[in-house]
């Protein structure tokens, strides 16, 4: 931002009043190197604007005018000095203290003269500087410290149409506010002249208003006019030595006391004039009339020379030294600018390229990962599918084994049910439906006892082996939540033999039947198939029983009622009780058998799908992983991207550098070390 105030600041100074003539005077050296270190300028703006924009901008807004000053006690002649050189009466004169504030005259293209009083853009009548400046006439709203803008046809002052604005000043004694003075009018200045009284010498109020100058300024331009030294015709024999005293003195003040000069240069700052006398030779010339015409005193032509020799010189300072003492320090600054700017885009690039290359191994390495987590994800994938298989068939064989044995012992499940039992059928109907949630309760308990301790650490074991493998490939957030991601419980196995709806058709059978019956032999030992045919070969040989001994008969009758009798008597509640449990042995048994592969397959699925699920919630954290990895790469190509342009841009800046630097190098060597005439 300071760069961007100093740039524009120094361009809009030099770009005030910008104008290009024909005119070969002396002073157009100077207009055409303000010309060219503008342009320089220019875009120097440009490119610090550029600048700023790449790295953050601002706009700023000062104006810079150049002024040529001239300072002197009052009453010696320093506005008719002012209006010699402008070759009119312009600004107000005499006898007496008469300029009452500051006074500027700089050319207008117009053909008319106006002013300008300070804070005002109302344009007046050049009239009207009497009133305004002349202290006879002063008024009352301005003091020492106002400024009055005298516009003045450059076509009537040659002197004007090169960018020169002269400003005349109250004296030196009339106040004491030099210092602000100095910061308002004379911190820009590049030539002053000092206009003393050749009838006196230089007075102490002159000389500590130019130590002062020197001080805020480094060796200004200083010319000093011994002005009224036409009076000097009226003693002609002390005229050598007052010149030489007054010499002497005014080389003494500008070599030792100001230290501005060195003493070989010192005479050609000095000259003896009378501005007055040149005023009014100009004016009769410009009416027509001879330039020496009317009273002027002996020694005119000599002093017409003097004049006109201060006004070369003050041209050709103005063309040379004053390039140099105005330009030299923009383009000194111009040149700290542009090392400046130069360094800030080094840093950058330098930076950029930098954070580039650590961008640069960074995405590798998230490319890397992200390719790892892949690869390690799915080798664990098909790791974990075969794990799985593994133990889910061994679960469905231990579950098969267990379960054929606890079929085999189904009896003594059985045998440990007790309810109250009666044949009535209602009474029956509870007894079997507690009955069939007996066996599936001790079978499930029985078979929990065997088999689910040890399913329960086998699948808690491969979950931890899989959270041990997965952990690396998780978040860092999640590695530390793992137990909530994956809480450890203990995993519960249903066997779920759902006996009552399995064993639902049973029908017992505890009517009595005599256990040494015919068909009851039968049926035990031929099965029923071959009981039917047994039972009609019997009705069909039933004569051979006839041939036997009725006696045989009778005491195999007697036996066998006995027998029968007996266990009639015994079949009670209980017995059919027992009855009914040898039945639903033999059929539950053969039920169960049915359902053997059926329930190991159940928890092998279990098994299986809790496992599964564990692998899953672990895999969706592996997902979060890739996207964030996926992410992280994305963010690293676009800040690459960007900094690839930062490089490219600051690059690019610093060759506009090198070039405005080749530019101030060309206008130092074509306006600023040509040596002074």
């Amino acid at each position: 931002h300071a760069l961007i105030y100093t740039a524009i600041r120094v361009l809009f100074r030099l770009q005030r009043d910008k104008r290009v003539n024909g005119d070969l005077s002396p002073l157009k050296h100077f207009v055409l190197a303000k010309k060219k270190i503008s342009d320089v300028f220019e875009q120097l703006l440009q490119y610090v604007k550029e600048s700023s924009e790449f790295v953050e901008g601002e706009r700023l807004n000062v104006i810079f005018f150049l002024i040529y000053w001239r300072y002197s006690k009052t009453s010696n002649g320093k506005s008719t000095v002012v209006n010699a050189m402008l070759r009119d009466r312009v600004l107000p004169s005499g006898i007496g203290h008469t300029t009452n504030c500051f006074l500027s005259v700089e050319g207008t293209d117009e053909d008319k003269a106006y002013l300008k009083t300070e804070g005002s853009d109302e344009e007046k009548s050049i009239k009207t500087v009497n009133q305004l400046a002349h202290a006879l006439h002063m008024d009352e709203s301005l003091d020492a410290g106002c400024l009055v803008r005298v516009f003045w046809p450059k076509t009537k002052c040659a002197l004007l149409r090169d960018d020169l604005v002269l400003v005349d000043s109250p004296g030196t004694d009339v106040t004491t506010q030099l210092d602000s003075w100095i910061d308002k009018f004379c911190l820009d200045a590049d030539v002053f002249v000092l206009v003393a009284n050749s009838e006196s010498t230089l007075m102490n109020t002159e000389k500590h208003f130019f130590h002062k100058v020197n001080e805020r300024l480094s060796k200004p331009n200083i010319f000093i006019l011994n002005n009224r030294w036409d009076a000097s015709a009226n003693e002609p024999e002390y005229m050598e030595d007052v010149r030489k005293q007054h010499t002497d003195r005014c080389i003494n003040f500008l070599v030792e006391e100001l230290k501005v000069v060195d003493r070989e240069q010192a005479p050609n700052r000095i000259f003896f004039v009378s501005a007055k006398e040149v005023l009014n030779s100009r004016m009769q010339r410009a009416q027509g009339m001879p330039e020496n015409g009317g009273a002027l005193a002996e020694g005119f032509e000599e002093r017409l020379k003097e004049f006109q020799c201060f006004e070369r010189r003050f041209e050709e300072c103005i063309s040379q030294s004053a390039v140099k003492t105005k330009f030299e320090q923009h383009t000194i600054r111009a040149k700290q600018i542009i090392e400046t700017v130069q360094g800030i885009m080094d840093s950058i690039n330098i930076e950029a390229a930098e954070k580039r290359v650590a961008a640069q191994e960074d995405r590798e390495y998230q490319i890397d990962r992200l390719e790892f987590v892949k690869n390690q994800l799915n080798l664990l994938i098909d790791d974990t599918k075969k794990r799985i298989k593994a133990i889910s068939e061994e679960v469905a064989s231990k579950v098969s084994s267990a379960m054929g044995e606890e079929i085999c012992r189904l009896n003594v499940i059985i045998d440990e049910f007790h309810a109250d039992f009666h044949p009535s059928s209602n009474v029956l109907k509870i007894y079997k439906s507690e009955l069939l949630s007996h066996v599936e309760e001790g079978m499930g308990k029985n078979l929990a006892f065997r088999c689910s301790s040890a399913i329960n650490a086998s699948v808690l074991s491969y979950q931890k082996d899989m959270i041990d493998n997965m952990l690396p490939l998780l978040p860092s957030v999640s590695q530390g939540q793992i137990h909530m991601l994956v809480p450890s419980r203990k995993f519960d196995l249903s066997y779920d033999l759902n006996c009552a709806s399995l064993c639902s058709d049973f029908q017992e059978n505890i009517e009595f039947q005599f256990s040494l019956g015919w068909s009851c032999l039968v049926h035990r030992y031929l099965g029923p198939a071959n009981a039917q045919r047994a039972l009609k070969l019997m009705d069909q040989n039933f004569q051979v029983f006839r041939t036997l001994g009725w006696r045989l008969i009778a005491l195999s009758g007697a036996i066998y009622g006995t027998l029968y009798l007996y266990e009639r008597l015994t079949w009670t509640t209980r017995a059919k009780e027992r009855s009914l449990k040898r039945q639903f042995v033999d059929y539950a048994t053969e039920k169960l058998q049915l359902i053997v592969s059926f329930t190991s397959s159940n928890c092998s699925h279990q098994v299986q799908q809790e496992m599964a699920t564990t692998f899953a919630r672990l895999c969706q954290q592996v997902d979060q992983t890739q996207k964030e990895l996926e992410a992280e790469i994305r963010r690293l190509t676009a800040n690459i991207d960007q900094l690839e342009h930062v490089q490219s841009h600051s690059k690019t800046m610093r060759h506009k550098a090198t070039k405005l630097e080749s530019q101030l190098e060309d206008f130092i060597t074509q306006y600023l070390r040509l040596p002074l005439d």
